[in-house]
Parts: C-alpha cells; sequence; structure tokens
C-alpha cells in the first residue's frame, strides 16, 4: 500500500503563490505518474498538471503558464509550484499517484487533499 501526504495548502491573496508537496510513503514498486486535481465546491474533480518518471509534463490548459510541477523519484515527492494565483483557482487539491507494479498491473492512490484558497 502507498500513502500519500499532502502539504502546502493555504489562504494567498489572488497573484500570489504557494507550493504544494505529496510524499508517497509505504511499499511502493514503482511510481509511474504523479499528478494533482482540483475540485472547487460544487464542481467535478479535474486535471491539473501529471508528470512522468521521465519528466513529462501536462497541464489543464486554465493552469498553463502559471503552475509548473516537478518530482525528486529518490524521495518518492511531487511538487506543484503555483504561481499567479486567481480566486478561481480556489479548491482542494488532490495528489493521485499511479504505482506499476508489473507490466499490466497498476494501482491507482490518492491523497486526503488539501485546500487553496485564494482571496481577490
Amino acid at each position: 500500500q502507498v500513502q500519500l501526504v499532502e502539504s502546502g495548502g493555504g489562504l494567498v491573496q489572488a497573484g500570489g503563490s504557494l507550493r504544494l508537496s505529496c510524499a508517497a510513503s509505504g511499499t511502493i514498486f514503482s511510481i509511474n505518474v504523479m499528478g494533482w486535481y482540483r475540485q472547487a465546491p460544487g464542481k467535478q474533480r479535474e486535471l491539473v498538471a501529471t508528470i512522468t518518471g521521465g519528466s513529462n509534463t501536462n497541464y489543464a490548459d486554465s493552469v498553463k503558464g502559471r503552475f509548473i510541477i516537478s518530482r525528486d523519484n529518490a524521495k518518492n515527492t511531487v511538487y506543484l509550484q503555483m504561481n499567479g494565483l486567481k480566486p478561481e483557482d480556489t479548491a482542494v487539491y488532490y495528489c493521485h499517484v499511479i504505482e506499476q507494479k508489473s507490466t499490466m498491473a497498476f494501482s491507482h492512490y490518492w491523497g486526503k487533499g488539501t485546500l487553496v484558497t485564494v482571496s481577490s
């Protein structure tokens, strides 16, 4: 089993920055993709950004140019640097990890979420 612990959420004014961290621990075979999703009140959970083991990244259009995802494979940790925050970025941010146990066996894990609130 893999446990995910997120940190770094909080309250920030529009235009400000925050850095989220998510550390994976437990019995880990090989972490494939790491990513961040978010869910705003009354809305569905949506993808924010993902990063593969080879550091290929993917971003939602709404955060391109403002957010940067990175990972430290030695620490099994993924980061999300959020710059130029807007009130519409307010949401609970969830860490997501895909663990690859074999060629055809994958497991998905979610963190409990960290709240990001951007005031106008």
